[in-house]
C-alpha cells in the first residue's frame, strides 16, 4: 500500500535518531568515534512488524468494531480494541454487547461525526471524526500541538554523576528501565533500549491483553502485572521505581498524579531518575488528557483524509503502517539514551513526546517534498529484495525476526542490537529487578 506521505524516509529518520543517540553513548564509553546508519528498507519494514511466526499465527490486531464509519456529515472512526472502549462505544450507540460492524454502521449513520466523537469520549471510549489538514490546523488542539517541540525537555535538579557498566557493544548494559507503557509507541522505545543491553521490566494491569503484539513487542523484556490502584500494587511499583534508572510511561497528563506518581514524587523515590513520557494528543491544549491511538490521530489530524483525496478512494485512507506510533517510539528511545548520557554527568532530564506532534512533523515533511503521483500514475517499481531475517524462538513457537534497522561503524567495537530474553506473555515474570 502506497501513501502520499514519505513513510519510508520518515521511518529511516526516526530510527536514525535513536541509532545516533546509541552511537554517541558508545563513543563516550570507548573514546572512539562511532557512527550509526539507518537502513531505509529495514526501517520501513520494522514499522510494519519485525516478527514473522513459523507454523503458527498471531491473533488479528483489530477488534471487528474498530473501523471507519460513514456518518451524516462525513466519517468517524471508532477504536474498540480494549474491552472497556468497546463497551463505551456500544453504550453510546445503544447496541448490545454482541453487535457487529454492520449493526454499528447503521447506528453510526444517524450521528454527526463530531457529536458521536464527543459522546464516545465522554463515555470513556475512543473515537475521532475525520478532519482535513486545514480543519485540524484550525482546531485548538491542532494549533496547540504544532506549537509544541517534537521532544519537550525539562531539566530537573542535578545529582551526583553515576557510573556506567556499559560497553561499546552493549552501551545500556546495567540500565534499569521501568516500562509503564502499552500499545505501541512506548513498547517500541523500550524494545529498542533492551536491544542495547537495558534491563527492561514492563508492568501491565491485571487483565490487560495485547495478544497480537506480544511476540512483536516483549522481546528482551520481563513482563509483570501490578494493580497500581491497590495498596499492594502501589507499594510494589514505588519499590521498583526506587531502583530504576529510567521510567518510560504512556500516561496522559495528570494520570500519574492520580496514582501518586507525579514527576516530583518520582524524583523523591529515585533522585535523578530519567523519565520519558508519551501520549496521544499532546501536552497542551483541550485534548491533552484525551485517550487516543495512532489510527485516531491519523483520522483527526487530516492524514487519513489526505490519503483519501490523493488516491481518490471512497473511504479514509490512513498510512500503510502505524507510523506515528513507531516513529514516536524511536524518538522516545533517542530521548531516553541522550538523557541517560547526560545522567552520567549528573544532569537530570525528563522528556515528553506525543503522536499528534509526530504527525505534525510527518505533515511538514510531506509539505517540503516534491508531490508524489497517485499509485495508478506511478511507474512500476521492481520487487524489493527479500530482507534479512534471523530465526527466533518465542514462548508461542518459532519464527523469524527482521535484521536490525540500524548499523554501526567504528575503528573499534560497535554496538550490537540483540536481545537477551525471548518474547513471552504479559504478566509472565515476577515484579522484581
Amino acid at each position: 500500500m502506497e501513501s502520499c506521505y514519505p513513510v519510508r524516509s520518515f521511518a529511516a529518520a526516526s530510527v536514525a535518531a535513536a541509532g545516533s543517540a546509541v552511537a554517541e553513548l558508545a563513543s563516550r564509553i570507548s573514546g572512539l568515534p562511532v557512527h550509526a546508519e539507518a537502513l531505509p528498507d529495514l526501517s520501513r519494514a520494522w514499522f510494519g512488524g519485525s516478527f514473522r511466526p513459523a507454523g503458527w499465527e498471531v491473533p488479528p490486531p483489530w477488534d471487528p468494531l474498530s473501523r471507519d464509519y460513514p456518518c451524516t456529515d462525513g466519517w468517524v472512526r471508532l477504536h474498540t480494541n480494549a474491552p472497556h472502549h468497546r463497551r463505551a462505544a456500544l453504550a453510546v450507540l445503544g447496541l448490545p454487547a454482541d453487535a457487529g460492524p454492520e449493526t454499528a454502521a447503521v447506528a453510526v449513520s444517524a450521528w454527526k461525526g463530531g457529536e458521536l466523537e464527543e459522546a464516545v469520549v465522554e463515555a470513556g471510549g475512543c473515537a475521532a471524526r475525520l478532519r482535513t489538514v486545514e480543519q485540524w490546523q484550525a482546531h485548538p488542539q491542532g494549533q496547540a500541538v504544532r506549537a509544541e517541540p517534537l521532544i519537550g525537555w525539562t531539566r530537573r535538579a542535578a545529582q551526583l554523576p553515576v557510573e556506567t557498566t556499559g560497553s561499546p557493544e552493549r552501551p545500556l548494559d546495567g540500565v534499569r528501565v521501568l516500562d509503564l507503557t502499552r500499545v505501541i509507541a512506548g513498547p517500541v522505545a523500550t524494545r529498542f533500549l533492551a536491544g542495547f543491553g537495558a534491563r527492561v521490566l514492563r508492568v501491565d494491569p491485571p487483565g490487560w491483553q495485547e495478544p497480537a503484539l506480544e511476540a512483536e513487542m516483549t522481546i528482551g523484556k520481563s513482563c509483570t502485572r501490578l494493580d497500581l490502584r491497590t495498596p499492594g500494587g502501589a507499594a510494589k511499583v514505588r519499590e521498583l521505581i526506587s531502583a530504576a534508572d529510567l521510567v518510560v510511561h504512556g500516561y496522559r497528563p495528570g494520570a500519574l498524579t492520580g496514582l501518586g506518581l507525579d514527576e516530583h514524587r518520582l524524583q523523591q523515590l529515585r533522585p535523578g531518575v530519567v523519565t520519558v513520557a508519551v501520549n496521544a494528543w499532546g501536552w497542551t491544549g483541550p485534548w491533552r488528557g484525551r485517550r487516543g491511538f495512532d489510527s485516531l490521530v491519523q483520522t483527526a489530524s487530516g492524514i487519513a483524509d489526505a490519503g483519501m483525496a490523493w488516491s481518490a478512494a471512497g473511504a479514509p485512507r490512513p498510512l500503510p503502517v502505524q507510523a506515528l506510533d513507531h516513529a514516536t517510539g524511536y524518538l522516545a528511545a533517542a530521548a531516553a539514551v541522550r538523557a541517560w548520557s547526560r545522567r552520567l554527568d549528573g544532569e537530570v532530564y525528563a522528556a515528553r513526546l506525543s503522536l499528534a506532534r509526530t504527525a505534525a512533523e510527518l505533515q511538514r515533511a510531506a509539505e517540503a517534498r516534491r508531490p508524489v503521483p497517485p499509485p495508478w500514475d506511478s511507474p512500476k517499481e521492481p520487487s524489493a529484495p527479500a530482507l534479512p531475517r534471523t530465526a527466533e524462538q518465542t514462548y508461542w513457537g518459532p519464527g523469524e525476526r527482521l535484521a536490525p534497522p540500524v548499523v554501526f561503524s567504528s575503528v573499534g567495537p560497535v554496538p550490537v542490537m540483540k536481545w537477551e530474553l525471548p518474547a513471552a506473555p504479559l504478566g509472565s515474570a515476577p515484579a522484581a529487578w
